[in-house]
This record gives structure tokens, C-alpha cells and sequence, in this order.
């Protein structure tokens, strides 16, 4: 206020001057209007995705420390739980807006992530999707809602291509593959693609003999164990949630069934914590997860994982990297709009958005960039193997912790 008297600036506002003229007569006073944005959180933080959505939970819960440092701004988070349901995401993002949030982020699922799109255009508030990979949400036309997430289809060119490499590295070359997924959106987003892409791929050697969907919130998937044995495939192509991840697997050793692995081209699941809780090591160990992660030599993730311990000392992010790193950059991304805007208005947040351009990152890609479609296509994947009760990067090998293990053990050769 140092170049205003009160009476000018009550002149000023009392005259509807514009934002733009007020901000080239005192950039002061815009600077004191926005030092802080209200971003809605919105996570299946219960339900059957609830271990996922604490897991994403994490990384908002860290992120407005580093990010004051960072950018010079303050984040408020209004936090909601989808409770793994559509029209429940849906009702808290309405909730949300209504109760001030400028900006919102999350869910975790493609089905959620929809509705709230949905919701983002019509009250126009920018929607930055953490993880999501339905590819139809940003096919849509939308201009409020960006991913930050490859798409099924990338996920599982980059997957399928790990598969390759993985190969490759074990001098190993399996011939048959039964392919199992979830059937929710995302499941069969996936399902989708794989259909459309395995079979141009000259460059891997397996058939797909049968493919076999199931219910995610199913207690019991002996029956689909069951079918999957009876093919005799070398290994299973999985597409999972957590629960259900658990599930087959628990359903493998009770039947007997030791494939040469199960490698997910893309999903979530088996890297989590309580997916090595649940199973112990014998069973949770060496399966293989195709997936975005993060870069542990970069300087951004030191400086969340040092973060990370001292908010939660008793957490390993290495079980959390993916849904972490990930809704850290979310918040990133909002608060670095946030500062070049200058504004908590929707529309002038999502425009900033749309020039982002943040090459210090976390994840493993290329700096954080949107298209037309406000999609980030520049996104890699890593193969993770579960090696000693730990989610481990094992390619590509200039990121490799350990060397890939393929064949795996049977069951009962384990320690």
C-alpha cells in the first residue's frame, strides 16, 4: 500500500477499475490479493481403494512445506474421500467448489476422475488429475481439467515395451500369456488398448491365449484362477487393483499354479505397502509392475523424501513413490500456476496451466508440459520387481537397483 493512499485505492475499487490496470499501477496490491490457493483434495481414502488413496494422500499431505519454499506461495487443502465411488466423487467435488476451493486435484480412478471433470467445466475450476488413465477423460474437449498421468494406451506402450526389455535382459523368451484385468473403467480402459496394440508388436514373442476379467471388489476369484491355470500359460499379463491383486495371488499358491511370473503392463497394486503386508515376502516377492516412477537420483525427490521421513518417520516412500511423486506434482503444478497467474481465478489458473513447462521433477519423463488436449505426454515407466519385501527399479538398467529376475521361483521354493 506504500505507493496508495486509502482514499485512491477506495477510488479505484469503488470504480470497478480493471484487474489489469490495478495490477500496472500498484503490482503490489495483486500480490497481497492471492498468497494463498484453496486446492480441493479429492481421494478414495475408504473403500476398496482405500490403501491407494492414503497412499496419495501422503504426498498432498507433505507437499504445501516444500512448495511454499519452492514458490513463494501458500497452499490450503481441503481434503474429501470418494469413498471409491463415482457419484460420491462427483457430490464432494460440487461440496468442495461450493465451500471455496480454487482449484482441484486427485482421484486416483478414471471412473471418479470423469465426474469430476465434468463438474471442473461446468463451475469452471481447474482440475489437475494426479493419477488416472482412462483415455477418454481428456478426449472430451475440456478446458479445465489436466492429467498429468499417461493414458492407458501410453501405459501400456511404455508396459509392453518394458516386457521386451525385461526379456531381453534374462535371455528368456515365454511363448503364451493369459491375460487377466479388472473390469472397472480403468481395467477396461486397459483391456482396450492391449487389444489394440499386442497384436501389431512383432517385437514380443507371446500369444495371449484367453483373457479373463473379474470384479475388483471380489472376495473370491477361484474361478478365474482356476480358468487361468487351465490354459497352461507361461505367464500371466495382469491388470489389478490392490485387493484384488491380493486375492489372485493368494488364489495362485492355494491352487498350485506357479506360472513363470505375473507382470502388470501397467497397473497398481502389487507395489504397495500393504500388498507386502498382506502376502509376506514369499508371496509378495518378484512380481513385476510396468509403471511411471520416480527418479530417486533427482534432486526434487531427496527433497520430498526428506520431507516425506520427517512428516511420517514411520512410512517408506518407496512404497509410496508412485502415488506420492505423483500427487506431489499435482500441487506442484497448481502452485506453480498459481504464481505466474497471480490469480485464484479459475480461469486464469487453467490459461497458466496450459503454459506450464517444470523440468525439475520427480517422476521419470520429460519436463511437465500439456497439449492441446491437456494432456502431459512426456512420461516414462520403469519396471519394478518386488526383491526382498521392497518395491525395486530393476530397468531400465541405467536406473536399475538390482537385476531382473524372470523366471521366478515356484511358490514353494521360496524362503
Amino acid at each position: 500500500m506504500n505507493d496508495f493512499t486509502r482514499r485512491e485505492f477506495n477510488r479505484l475499487a469503488a470504480g470497478g477499475a480493471a484487474v489489469g490496470a490495478t495490477a500496472a499501477l500498484a503490482p503490489s496490491i495483486v500480490r497481497a490479493q492471492g498468497k494463498k490457493l484453496k486446492v480441493g483434495v479429492l481421494l478414495p481414502r475408504s473403500g476398496v481403494q482405500a490403501f491407494l488413496g492414503q497412499s496419495c494422500q501422503l504426498g498432498a499431505d507433505i507437499a504445501p512445506g516444500p512448495l511454499r519454499e519452492m514458490y513463494g506461495v501458500d497452499i490450503e487443502l481441503m481434503n474429501a474421500d470418494t469413498e471409491t465411488n463415482v457419484e460420491v466423487a462427483r457430490s464432494r467435488a460440487e461440496k468442495l467448489i461450493n465451500d471455496g476451493a480454487q482449484l482441484l486435484i486427485g482421484p486416483f480412478d478414471s471412473g471418479a476422475a470423469s465426474a469430476i471433470a465434468q463438474v471442473a467445466e461446468q463451475r469452471k475450476i481447474p482440475f489437475v488429475i494426479n493419477i488416472a488413465a482412462a483415455p477418454q477423460i481428456t478426449e472430451q474437449g475440456y478446458k479445465y481439467t489436466f492429467r498429468n498421468f499417461p493414458t492407458a494406451v501410453e501405459l501400456i506402450r511404455n508396459g509392453l515395451a518394458l516386457m521386451r526389455d525385461l526379456f531381453q535382459a534374462t535371455a528368456t523368451a515365454p511363448r503364451t500369456a493369459v491375460f487377466m484385468h479388472a473390469n472397472d473403467t480403468f481395467g477396461q480402459s486397459m483391456a482396450r488398448g492391449i487389444g489394440g496394440i499386442l497384436p501389431r508388436l512383432d517385437f514380443l514373442p507371446f500369444k495371449v491365449l484367453d483373457t479373463i476379467s473379474y470384479d475388483p471388489a471380489a472376495r473370491d476369484l477361484s474361478v478365474e484362477v482356476a480358468k487361468a491355470k487351465a490354459t497352461n500359460a507361461d505367464f500371466i499379463m495382469l491388470v489389478s487393483r490392490l485387493n484384488d491383486g491380493i486375492l489372485l495371488v493368494r488364489e495362485l499358491v492355494k491352487q498350485r499354479w506357479s506360472p513363470q511370473g505375473i507382470i502388470s503392463p501397467g497397473s497398481p497394486g502389487m507395489y504397495e505397502a500393504q500388498f507386502f503386508k498382506a502376502l509376506g515376502n514369499r508371496y509378495s516377492d518378484y512380481c513385476i509392475s510396468n509403471v511411471p516412477w520416480y527418479n530417486p537420483k533427482a534432486a526434487l525427490t531427496q527433497r520430498v523424501e526428506a520431507s516425506f521421513k520427517k512428516q511420517f518417520p514411520k512410512e517408506n516412500l518407496q512404497f509410496h513413490a508412485l502415488n506420492v511423486g505423483f500427487t506431489f506434482e499435482a500441487l506442484m503444478i497448481a502452485a506453480d500456476a498459481f504464481k505466474r497467474a497471480g490469480s485464484t481465478d479459475g480461469t486464469a489458473l487453467a490459461n497458466a496451466i496450459r503454459q506450464t513447462n517444470i523440468a525439475d521433477r520427480m517422476m521419470i519423463g520429460g519436463p511437465i508440459s500439456f497439449d492441446a488436449k491437456g494432456q502431459n505426454t512426456q512420461i516414462a515407466s520403469a519396471c519394478i520387481q518386488n526383491r526382498d519385501g521392497l518395491p525395486v527399479v530393476v530397468l531400465p538398467k541405467s536406473a536399475a537397483l538390482k537385476a531382473p529376475v524372470f523366471p521366478v521361483p515356484a511358490w514353494d521354493k521360496r524362503r
